[in-house]
């Protein structure tokens, strides 16, 4: 999208902030992107909610686009780190979607908003160069939970009749529209809300024995 010249006028060069003042405005960029969109979020608005002008913003981003890559970016850095480790861990089918949930909710927990971005916005999105990783791990996401669900009806765990495609996109799509209303800090763990997910959806599939 080419650029006012206004809004040119007022970017400056980013300088380092600290840590922790750098992620508090990324959390509110990734609110104000999650209820409005990303096409609909401004610069104005990221800074009119974390409570400063518009060109001091640019101190610490030079761009909305930046600011969204470091929020996904960050979001599945972590996903995969703890998606990794499950895969890693030689678990029985069963046991590894087990755990592939839990961690989803648990990047539920500490990315929400991420996670809502990720939903709405990732399929136009990956059509731009700099965010052409979105399609990689989205790949790599389905390959993951397909092979696990393939290496569960192989073992006689899951129902042989299972259609493995349709069941990855009924579990994917269960957990992650959780973010659509899940709230960190509620009456229930992320821990918690997996383990019910889980009793119903493995009770379902699972062998009865």
């Amino acid at each position: 999208m080419p650029k006012t010249a206004s809004s040119d006028s007022k970017k400056k060069t980013p300088v380092t902030a600290s840590p922790e003042r750098r992620r508090e405005l990324l959390d509110t960029a990734a609110e104000v992107f999650a209820a409005q969109g990303y096409n609909a979020t401004t610069v104005r608005k990221i800074a009119d909610a974390a409570g400063m002008l518009a060109g001091s913003l640019y101190y610490h981003f030079d761009s909305k686009e930046s600011m969204l890559d470091e929020i996904l970016s960050t979001f599945l850095t972590e996903l995969w780190e703890g998606y990794d480790a499950v895969l890693a861990a030689g678990l029985g089918p069963r046991e590894t979607i087990e755990a592939l949930v839990t961690e989803s909710f648990r990047e539920i927990d500490r990315h929400r908003a991420a996670v809502a971005i990720y939903q709405k916005e990732s399929r136009h999105l990956s059509d731009q160069p700099r965010f052409h990783y979105l399609s990689d791990s989205q790949q790599k996401f389905e390959k993951a939970w397909l092979g696990t669900l393939e290496r569960g009806v192989e073992a006689g765990t899951f129902r042989a009749d299972l259609d493995i495609r349709l069941t990855y996109r009924f579990v994917r799509d269960t957990v992650w529209v959780a973010a659509s209303w899940y709230r960190p800090g509620g009456q229930h763990s992320p821990e918690e809300i997996a383990r019910q997910y889980l009793s119903m959806v493995l009770d379902g599939i699972a062998v009865r024995t």
